[in-house]
């Protein structure tokens, strides 16, 4: 069985050429931008990458960018002044503060001060709520990612055995509510988790979002089955995943590489996210 691997450089791509054009129209009819708000706080190395790479997405689709980046001992109500003026800018439709954060600064309080409307992470409790009542327009960018991926290459959800490894907030959680809005059947294993494979090696997709590198090996894995991995670990030769890509890609029927699989489509889901929270704006604007 030829493994197929799922392209998400190519397919983001295709996704922001499409935001590209949306926006371009809105711009044309309505002289309006989309603004994302993007605050960082200290120097975490990987976080200034992100922030990097989701500056060169906005300047590529279309959107106008702000940067705050603050010291790492910026002092918690700094911050909240300052996400408390973006949730009043009408220019500002889209606010993203960059996790982890230092110690110091509760990273819940934080993300509960941003306005769900201008929450395109995704993570306010009002956000996940409506997500768990399928009624959510914005959606955490990985797991919708991850769905975005599945989607774009024709694989199908409904009735499938989806394994996720990972109980995150972030990914495995909302990943699996998406799955069960889809009609798979939806089991979330994690680090406590007793005998692990015995539950992957049942999955018709596996999704991989635990943050041990290469520690998905291929007598965990079906024959056949669809292999998502979200893991994103640094090591000497560069990026790893949570799968070990070259013994797993052998058993599969489709697998996301690392980099180039999930990574890109995190990035275009928040500028799909962006565009929809500055549609929403323009939207309450005509009522």
């Amino acid at each position: 069985m030829p493994t197929n691997i799922i392209n998400g450089k190519e397919i983001a791509s295709a996704i922001k050429f499409e935001i590209a054009e949306e926006l371009r129209k809105i711009k044309n009819n309505t002289g309006k931008e989309a603004g994302l708000a993007v605050i960082l706080v200290g120097n975490d190395p990987a976080s200034t990458v992100y922030v990097r790479n989701k500056k060169k997405a906005c300047q590529e689709v279309g959107i106008r960018s702000s940067e705050y980046h603050l010291p790492k001992e910026t002092q918690q109500d700094t911050l909240l002044n300052l996400i408390n003026s973006l949730n009043q800018n009408p220019e500002i439709h889209g606010i993203l503060v960059q996790l982890p954060l230092p110690n110091h600064i509760q990273s819940d309080k934080i993300i509960n001060s941003i306005n769900p409307d201008k929450d395109v992470d995704g993570f306010h409790p009002i956000n996940v709520g409506k997500l768990v009542a399928n009624t959510a327009s914005l959606i955490s960018c990985t797991p919708l990612g991850v769905m975005t991926l599945l989607d774009k290459s024709e694989i199908p959800v409904e009735g499938k055995k989806v394994v996720i490894v990972g109980r995150s907030n972030i990914v495995g959680k909302p990943a699996a509510l998406l799955f069960l809005h889809r009609n798979a059947t939806v089991t979330i294993c994690h680090s406590k988790t007793k005998n692990l494979s015995d539950y992957t090696n049942k999955a018709d997709i596996l999704v991989a979002a635990i943050g041990k590198p290469a520690f998905i090996k291929a007598d965990m894995v079906k024959k056949g089955a669809v292999v998502i991995d979200v893991g994103i670990n640094r090591d000497e030769a560069g990026l790893i995943g949570d799968v070990d890509f070259t013994e797993v890609k052998e058993r599969t029927s489709y697998i996301t590489p690392v980099p180039g699989g999930v990574g890109p489509m995190t990035i275009a889901m928040l500028m799909k996210n962006t565009l929809i929270a500055f549609k929403n704006t323009l939207n309450k604007d005509l009522n």
